[in-house]
């Protein structure tokens, strides 16, 4: 280990827009699978009347950039959050923060949903328990449903564990240096799709893409990781951060241009498997481009601080684990009711986003041993008492938590 390399590292200044795209992205995945009760793809729960259309091509659309957003999202976080920590501490800080609510997740909030998934075959909640490990979803019941996105983010951080102190050290940013000279041009960070469209290439021919069972999603961890890479090296940089900004208009163009494509490549080329790899390549690039947009636009008008962010900012991850299981109990029910498609999206929205803040803001936010469960950290005696004393109020303790880098 080079002690000059990790010396060179300072604290860098908290980037805001990090914060509130995170926040805006978590509440994206809340609507989303809501939106999977009613279109006509399969989920846990459906409605009667299903819908595709318009419905369909917006969750398409999200379903592209969303998620690897989130990656890229977590490799900035990393980047902010390591400091000077070895990388022994830094998996311990990951284990703590991924590992302990995957497997609380498991065994807590999981079985709610597969439960009321299968509900006709078990008399009870406890009655499924005993049946947990009875083969592998969906044709049995073990699943990490979408505690996937944890799993994948402890992944990615044991794949870059032992290179830490390389990627803080003096080589680092002697390449972010040099690299900031190319990519500062205008749509020159179309070079990272060099790397993300050569790997689904390579690999997609082998594996399926979006299995989320971690040992046979190897086209899709790929993909993860390098979108967590190009977070961590290019919002580590003022130049490169500013030029996302500088240049947002043209990386939307490019989105939209690219999604055009992607959409009209089925009716005009043949033959159809020409036309799959074409499309599956614009996907990549409207993933790519429209993840630089919203950066982009985020830090033009949201790097900013206020109260609702550090509240937000704090809860944001432990809604993450508790939304799903919310939107599957109150979107059984809902979907029962007799009543107009609208009126059942009103109540699901209601009463899972109510049923979530709930447990969090009674349950899980006060004391520590919930707070250890939902990956976060544990109040002081003096905070502990504050936040038992105005457990009622809006007041927020600290701001120490965001959706795990």
């Amino acid at each position: 280990m080079d002690l000059t390399d990790t010396k060179t590292f300072q604290k860098p200044e908290r980037q805001y827009y990090i914060d509130w795209l995170r926040i805006i992205l978590i509440i994206s995945v809340y609507f989303y699978h809501i939106g999977m009760i009613f279109v006509i793809w399969p989920w846990h729960i459906k409605n009667d009347q299903l819908y595709e259309g318009g419905l369909r091509q917006t969750m398409s659309f999200l379903h592209l950039w969303r998620m690897p957003l989130l990656f890229m999202l977590a490799g900035a976080g990393t980047y902010y959050a390591l400091g000077k920590r070895t990388p022994g501490q830094y998996l311990s800080e990951r284990f703590r923060r991924l590992v302990i609510p995957l497997v609380a997740g498991i065994f807590i909030l999981v079985p709610v949903q597969v439960y009321i998934e299968k509900i006709n075959q078990y008399d009870s909640l406890l009655s499924y328990y005993p049946h947990m490990f009875d083969g592998i979803y969906p044709a049995g019941n073990f699943s990490w449903h979408h505690l996937w996105f944890i799993t994948y983010l402890f992944v990615v951080s044991l794949f870059i564990s032992p290179f830490l102190n390389l990627l803080r050290g003096k080589r680092f940013r002697k390449f972010l240096s040099q690299l900031e000279r190319i990519v500062t041009k205008p749509l020159a960070l179309n070079i990272f799709l060099i790397p993300l469209i050569l790997s689904q290439i390579l690999l997609r021919p082998f594996f399926e893409v979006d299995t989320h069972d971690l040992v046979n999603d190897w086209a899709s961890i790929t993909y993860y990781v390098i979108f967590f890479l190009s977070g961590y090296i290019l919002l580590s940089s003022d130049r490169i951060s500013g030029a996302i900004r500088k240049y947002r208009f043209l990386y939307l163009a490019e989105t939209i241009a690219a999604y055009i494509s992607m959409i009209l490549v089925t009716r005009i080329i043949q033959p159809d498997n020409l036309a799959d790899s074409l499309r599956e390549a614009f996907s990549i690039i409207v993933a790519w481009s429209c993840a630089l947009t919203a950066l982009g636009f985020a830090k033009q008008h949201l790097n900013k601080n206020n109260h609702f962010r550090k509240i937000a900012n704090e809860a944001i991850y432990p809604f993450y684990l508790l939304h799903q299981p919310s939107i599957v109990v109150t979107g059984y029910f809902a979907v029962q009711l007799e009543t107009e498609v609208v009126w059942k999206v009103i109540i699901v929205f209601l009463s899972s986003f109510s049923l979530a803040i709930i447990i969090y803001w009674f349950i899980v936010r006060p004391y520590n041993f919930f707070r250890v469960l939902f990956g976060m950290k544990n109040l002081e005696k003096s905070d502990a008492a504050t936040v038992t004393r105005r457990i009622g109020d809006n007041v927020n303790v600290h701001d120490k938590l965001q959706l795990p880098a």
